[in-house]
């Protein structure tokens, strides 16, 4: 689909209104100057006129002549700067837009115009702001055109976030840990994470553990000199619990001899999302040092899929590796489902789902299959056939009602670019079994600090909230030789975060 707009002069509409673009069409090309051949041509307007901001645009189908007709108006407070008022002006752009090609396509989208990974930040601000549920719900639907239904998901979750979390508004002094460890058995099809085979990369494995071990030991000791506590660690990748029991052992001593007050923290999850990873003596190990929340990660329970997607295991071995945790201990198991894998519909989706029911994991991650620019998949798309919107569409509906009906309650969501259905994905859980990281890593309530190979920091102004992301070397050679670089730099930014004097 090829769009041409008229009355935009601003490069800078340029991507919202290719990312809105793309919720509609797989493929599309847009532009605000010169076009050959457009399908369509967009004629927009917007007028400020203190305190209104005014937009209108028409849409018309090149091919038939027909015209479909949009306005939109919102009074706002006085502008602080240029800089802010563009943002106003473009987003009331993308409202008329989205309601044009909604018009044209006959296709709601579900969230409106938003693009963003993190739609419940928005409900989470309003109650900050004093804003009542009923008077945010209804900004909501005329701000962003979210549908009834997703702004009730969104209320849901914030309602449930608050009731794990109560002082999650009274986090900002403290932080949690991310440490990536970027190996895995294989490499899955859809994934673009850090995560590199391990199978003869054993001295790269041994290299990149010394560099980590040196970053928990100066971030320990940083977080120690400056009293901030930590909330939650999480160990993620790649898989790690692809590295061996001893190594294991090793760098959970290391984070119990280098963090702060560790028996505090309220929350310590460890991935082991590829049942061919997990053993006995790996089990013991996370026994040891008291961590009893992890993932084991089918994604599908058909054999076909995983093999199609690169998952050189079995299903039974997922099934067998969830009871072998079990019976070991592991009280707090989440697993992972995805929505439109290869090959999938909802005959297949429902098998999952049935499957599921005989384990009945503390809690249960649905998502929706995004083509990400970096993975096999996206490289290959003949490749892989993938289910159409509409039935896509009713796997998340199956994954809802089958949810609701098994007691478990949905506790966050993220969203991403490409994700068939302009869906979204959603964590369930047994009521008081919520992570606490995935809360704090989606609702962007205090600074995570990302430690190890392709680790990513978001460091988040305890006052201001200003986000400053940072991360560390996606491959082990660059990680390797400039890991004490890289955690110099996060302490640096730390000391000035929080406002830390470095001395003489």
């Amino acid at each position: 689909m090829r769009i041409l707009f008229n009355g935009l002069g601003d490069d800078r509409f340029n991507r919202p209104l290719q990312l809105i673009t793309n919720l509609f069409y797989e493929d599309s090309e847009v532009s605000n100057s010169q076009l050959e051949n457009p399908d369509l041509i967009v004629d927009v307007q917007y007028e400020y006129s203190n305190p209104v901001i005014s937009t209108y645009a028409k849409l018309t189908d090149v091919k038939s002549g027909i015209e479909y007709e949009g306005s939109y108006s919102k009074e706002f407070p006085p502008f602080d700067n240029d800089k802010e008022l563009f943002k106003k002006i473009k987003n009331a752009v993308s409202h008329v837009y989205v309601t044009v090609l909604q018009d044209f396509t006959g296709v709601i989208q579900p969230w409106g115009m938003l693009t963003g990974i993190r739609p419940t930040k928005l409900l989470h601000k309003k109650i900050r702001e004093g804003v009542s549920p009923g008077f945010a719900h209804k900004q909501l639907k005329e701000d962003y055109l979210i549908t009834d239904e997703k702004i009730e998901l969104m209320q849901q979750i914030v309602d449930r976030q608050l009731t794990m979390v109560p002082d999650l508004y009274q986090l900002q002094e403290e932080v949690s840990i991310y440490i990536g460890i970027p190996f895995c058995p294989t490499k899955c099809a859809y994934c673009t994470f850090p995560a590199y085979a391990i199978n003869g990369r054993q001295g790269s494995v041994h290299s990149f553990l010394g560099g980590l071990h040196y970053e928990m030991r100066e971030m320990g000791r940083w977080l120690k000199e400056n009293n901030i506590k930590i909330t939650t660690v999480y160990f993620g990748g790649g898989t790690p619990t692809s590295i061996s029991a001893e190594e294991m052992d090793m760098l959970y001593e290391e984070m119990y001899q280098s963090f702060p007050a560790v028996e505090n923290i309220r929350e310590i999850t460890v991935e082991a999302g590829r049942p061919d990873t997990i053993t006995p003596e790996k089990l013991e190990v996370l026994k040891k040092w008291n961590i009893d929340r992890i993932s084991i990660n089918p994604q599908s329970y058909i054999q076909e899929t995983l093999k199609a997607i690169g998952r050189h295991h079995t299903v039974e071995e997922t099934i067998d590796k969830f009871h072998l945790a079990r019976n070991m201990g592991m009280n707090n198991i989440n697993m992972d489902l995805i929505i439109g894998l290869p090959g999938e519909g909802i005959e297949e989706f429902n098998y999952t789902l049935s499957e599921t029911k005989k384990l009945m994991p503390e809690s249960l991650t649905v998502h929706t299959l995004s083509f990400k620019r970096a993975s096999e998949m996206t490289r290959n798309k003949k490749r892989y056939k993938v289910a159409g919107r509409e039935e896509v569409i009713d796997m998340m509906n199956n994954a809802s009602s089958w949810t609701k009906e098994n007691g478990y309650v949905p506790y966050y969501l993220y969203r991403m670019k490409n994700i068939l259905g302009n869906l979204e994905n959603v964590g369930y859980s047994l009521p008081g079994q919520e992570s606490i990281y995935n809360i704090m890593i989606m609702e962007e309530m205090q600074t995570i600090i990302g430690l190890g190979c392709g680790a990513a920091s978001k460091f988040i102004d305890p006052v201001t909230g200003k986000i400053t992301q940072f991360a560390n070397p996606k491959d082990p050679k660059s990680y390797n030789d400039h890991f004490v670089e890289y955690t110099n730099k996060k302490i640096d930014i730390l000391n000035n975060l929080f406002g830390v004097s470095k001395g003489v």
